[in-house]
């Protein structure tokens, strides 16, 4: 396939165009909303838009991360900024972090970029259903410890978190949140300092999918590595311009039942990607 767009007509362009402006949309609402990453959004998204223009299956599921990934470098530093000036971010446990996260997401690209797609979507797969049980059926009494670990331990989570979610293309949020909250840490300052964190492994997953995809075949037009720049184009606009927004909403709309009902959909779209990687 030399070409993706080259043989579809300019409806289909339109289509693909309001598609990625869409999701954009939705990914920058729900992150605002739910506090969680908008790649959780944008991969799955992105997964089905390139499946529905016949792209090849060992780069799609690539392409997808990649292009989340470098949404997520603008996202989360307005995100992070915002958290800033309010205190929200940890910055010491930041520095703590930054080197096992960096770590791990080097190591996620690597593992990422040396796999087939189908072993990547089943990754994506996978976690989307532990995500979508966590958001589903998770309390906010539940801890495992009273403080969060340090040494060893905490270096492993760290970099953990950097590596499975370079593997997913989703920020910090969608794992780090979680898990901090289960160590009794304060919501709030979780969901800033998670900011933080994405930006941390938005930079070196970006990078490392471009490295990893040079030279790859059938990639789609507008490529660099496996970072589609038409897609990164479309989606960070409406994504940033909606994030507020999800966040305004939070405060006025019921958010526990939006909660179960993302969870059904990462649940759903946890299972058909698990299946497709099966396939």
């Amino acid at each position: 396939m030399s070409s993706v767009l080259a043989s579809i007509d300019l409806t289909e362009i339109a289509v693909l165009v309001v598609s990625l402006l869409v999701t954009g949309a939705v990914a920058g609402f729900v992150a605002g909303l739910l506090g969680v990453g908008g790649g959780i959004v944008i991969v799955p998204v992105l997964y089905y838009v390139f499946t529905l223009l016949d792209m090849d299956e060992d780069v799609k599921m690539h392409v997808a991360v990649g292009t989340s990934l470098s949404t997520i470098i603008a996202t989360s530093a307005m995100s992070m900024r915002a958290h800033w000036r309010k205190g929200a971010v940890d910055t010491a446990m930041l520095k703590r972090w930054s080197v096992a996260i960096v770590v791990g997401v080097i190591a996620g690209t690597a593992l990422a970029s040396s796999v087939k797609g189908p072993a990547l979507t089943a990754v994506f797969g996978a976690v989307a259903l532990i995500v979508s049980a966590h958001m589903g059926f998770s309390r906010p009494h539940w801890r495992v410890s009273d403080h969060p670990p340090r040494g060893f331990g905490e270096q492993l989570i760290a970099a953990g978190i950097g590596m499975v979610s370079a593997m997913m293309g989703i920020g910090g949020g969608t794992l780090s949140v979680p898990t901090l909250t289960l160590f009794n840490y304060p919501i709030h300052r979780a969901v800033g300092t998670a900011a933080a964190i994405g930006f941390l492994i938005g930079i070196p997953g970006t990078i490392g999918f471009v490295i990893g995809g040079l030279g790859a075949e059938d990639l789609p037009p507008f490529s660099f590595g496996y970072v589609n720049l038409l897609g990164l184009a479309l989606i960070l606009p409406t994504s940033m311009l909606m994030a507020p927004y999800g966040a305004r909403a939070a405060h006025a709309l019921p958010t526990r039942k939006l909660k179960l009902a993302f969870a059904a959909f990462l649940f759903l779209t946890g299972l058909r990607m698990l299946a497709s990687s099966l396939g």
